[in-house]
C-alpha cells in the first residue's frame, strides 16, 4: 500500500532551482534512503516532504490527500521529521522535549496522561538516554541529541517518519542500534520511513530501496544492488568507486577504489 506519493515536485530557495520534477512513492512498512552528494538536495526534498517547505510545482500526497490541504495537527499526527542534531533542541530536560511529540495528539497546553507518559518513557529507554532522561539538552553531546530528536518523533506515534542524517555524531554502536530499531518499527509494525544517509554501507545493509539524487534529479531508484553499481556511482560521486558484495549477505560493500586512485596519480 502507497503510503507517501511525491508527483513531479520541483524545489527552489530564492529563485534557485534545488530539484526539478521528482516523484516517487513510499510503501507501507518501508525503509527508503535518499543517498547522494553533498548539496544535492536530501534536506530540502525532506523538508518538503514534512510540510516545511512548499514545493514550486508538485503534489506531496500522504495517506492518499494532499499535504497543504491537510490541517497541521491532523498532519501531525500521522508524519514525524527529525532534523540532524542540534537544530531543533531547547533548555529543557530530555523527557520534556521528547514529550512534545505527544502535542498533536493532546495539545500544546494540555497535561500528560498516564499513556502519554508511558510513550515518552518508551521512546526515552529505546533509543538508549534511560540514564539522560533529567539532563538538560543543551549538556548533550550531538549524538545523543541526535538520539533525543528521534525520541521526541517516535513519541508521536507517525504512520510516517522522515529521518535527515540520523547517524550523524553516533559512533558504531549506536548507528546500528538506532538503524536496527528503525528497521523493526518499519518491517514489524508497518511504519514507513524515508531516511537519508551519508554512509552507503548502512544505506545498502538497511534500506529496502535507494532514491540516487544527482543534478536536481533522480538519478536512479530501485534496491541496492540495482541501483549502487560502481559505474553508476563513481560518475554521482565523482571518485573511483568499487562495489563488490558483503561478506555475510548479498548487497553492496562500497569502498573507494584506492588502486584506481593512486594509477591516477602515477599517470
Amino acid at each position: 500500500m502507497t503510503t507517501f506519493a511525491i508527483d513531479q515536485i520541483s524545489c527552489a530557495y530564492y529563485q534557485l532551482p534545488v530539484l526539478s520534477h521528482i516523484s516517487f512513492e513510499v510503501h507501507a512498512g518501508e525503509i527508503l534512503a535518499l543517498i547522494g552528494p553533498n548539496g544535492v538536495g536530501k534536506t530540502t526534498l525532506l523538508r518538503t516532504m514534512a510540510r516545511l517547505m512548499r514545493p514550486v510545482e508538485g503534489k506531496v500526497i500522504l495517506m492518499d490527500r494532499d499535504l497543504w490541504e491537510t490541517s497541521l495537527r491532523d498532519t501531525a499526527k500521522s508524519l514525524a521529521f527529525a532534523t540532524q542534531a542540534g537544530s531543533d533542541t531547547w533548555d529543557a530536560t530530555v523527557e520534556k522535549i521528547v514529550a512534545l511529540g505527544r502535542a498533536p495528539h493532546r495539545g500544546w497546553f494540555m497535561p500528560l496522561t498516564e499513556r502519554d507518559r508511558h510513550i515518552v518513557k518508551k521512546a526515552v529507554e529505546q533509543v538508549g538516554l534511560k540514564d539522560l532522561h533529567e539532563r538538560i539538552s543543551s549538556e548533550l553531546s550531538g549524538g545523543e541529541q541526535q538520539r533525543m530528536n528521534l525520541a521526541r518523533v517516535l513519541a508521536q506515534e507517525p504512520s510516517v517518519l522522515l529521518l535527515d542524517e540520523p547517524t550523524a555524531h553516533l559512533d558504531m554502536k549506536y548507528q546500528t542500534e538506532i538503524l536496527h530499531l528503525i528497521h523493526k518499527l518499519a518491517h514489524r509494525d508497518g511504519l514507513t520511513v524515508v531516511i537519508s544517509l551519508h554512509d552507503l554501507n548502512l544505506a545498502a545493509i538497511y534500506a529496502d530501496r535507494v532514491v540516487l539524487l544527482n543534478d536536481g534529479g533522480i538519478d536512479a531508484i530501485g534496491t541496492p544492488v540495482e541501483v549502487m553499481t560502481s559505474q553508476r556511482l563513481t560518475s554521482v560521486y565523482g571518485v573511483p568507486i568499487l562495489v563488490t558484495r558483503h561478506p555475510s549477505r548479498d548487497i553492496p560493500f562500497i569502498l573507494p577504489d584506492i588502486q584506481l586512485m593512486e594509477e591516477a596519480d602515477n599517470e
